[in-house]
């Protein structure tokens, strides 16, 4: 097996090998992962952080060796702490690297970076700070950055950068934590779930206290959270039918 590494700011990972694909989600600069298949434009790989598969551009990352792969695996997480940042590469030039970036990787990739970085576990209350940072994000389906980001995406973002790991959908995050029965037993922090006519889950938010939930419809925004689901004054009616309230740490 081979493995690679995202030494770009941003890249997107595409349900099929071809441009025009839907993007699923997205690698983001010093992401690793195993590549199960080559071809000759592109790979399709799963990400070590939360074993998501998809194909990749094969100009858009370098591949490293199986025993650079085990030790990105035993490092521990150093994420870049700014909405965007700069590394300098080897020749002196500046690139930008977003919010939750791996610069772990940094090294390896002789890159040199000087900016903020957060690299331990933080107290759940540490949360919702983390989730204002992205408050008016626009929603981006597969997007995972403070440019464009989806629900789940905002949702495992905020966690990892706390500290926490998350699966990529909402419906895989749904399996994870321990489920409660009443929206008076959340505390902010704690995931909301909801489900469409299907009784699939398809949408998920922090919420926050008195009963306010942050989340990405439109755009990473703040709605009121009741036992119905979301209600969204501006429209003035419920969006998002509630589901399940979960506590994952």
């Amino acid at each position: 097996m081979d493995y690679g590494i995202c030494n770009l700011s941003v890249v997107p990972l595409r349900a099929e090998a071809s441009d025009v694909s839907e993007m699923v989600t997205q690698l983001l600069y010093g992401e690793h992962f195993k590549i199960l298949e080559t071809r000759k434009k592109w790979s399709r790989i799963r990400l070590a952080f939360d074993n998501y598969e998809g194909w990749i551009d094969n100009k858009q990352y370098i591949t490293i060796a199986e025993e650079n792969y085990s030790d990105f695996e035993k490092q521990e997480l150093k994420l870049s702490s700014d909405l965007v940042d700069f590394v300098t590469a080897s020749d002196n030039q500046l690139f930008s690297i977003c919010l939750g970036s791996n610069i772990s990787a940094s090294e390896y990739l002789r890159h040199h970076f000087e900016g903020k970085s957060i690299s331990k576990v933080l107290p759940k209350e540490h949360l919702i700070e983390t989730a204002l940072i992205y408050l008016n994000t626009p929603y981006l389906w597969g997007g995972k950055t403070p440019f464009g980001i989806d629900c789940s995406g905002f949702t495992q973002m905020v966690y990892k950068l706390n500290g926490y790991k998350l699966l990529r959908d909402a419906s895989q995050q749904a399996t994870q934590g321990e489920a409660l029965s009443f929206i008076e037993e959340s505390e902010p922090g704690d995931l909301a779930f909801f489900d469409n006519d299907e009784g699939k889950i398809t949408h998920v938010g922090i919420i926050m206290k008195d009963n306010y939930i942050i989340h990405a419809h439109g755009k990473v925004r703040i709605d009121r959270l009741d036992h119905s689901g979301i209600f969204n004054y501006e429209l003035r009616n419920h969006t998002h039918k509630l589901r399940v309230i979960k506590r994952i740490i």
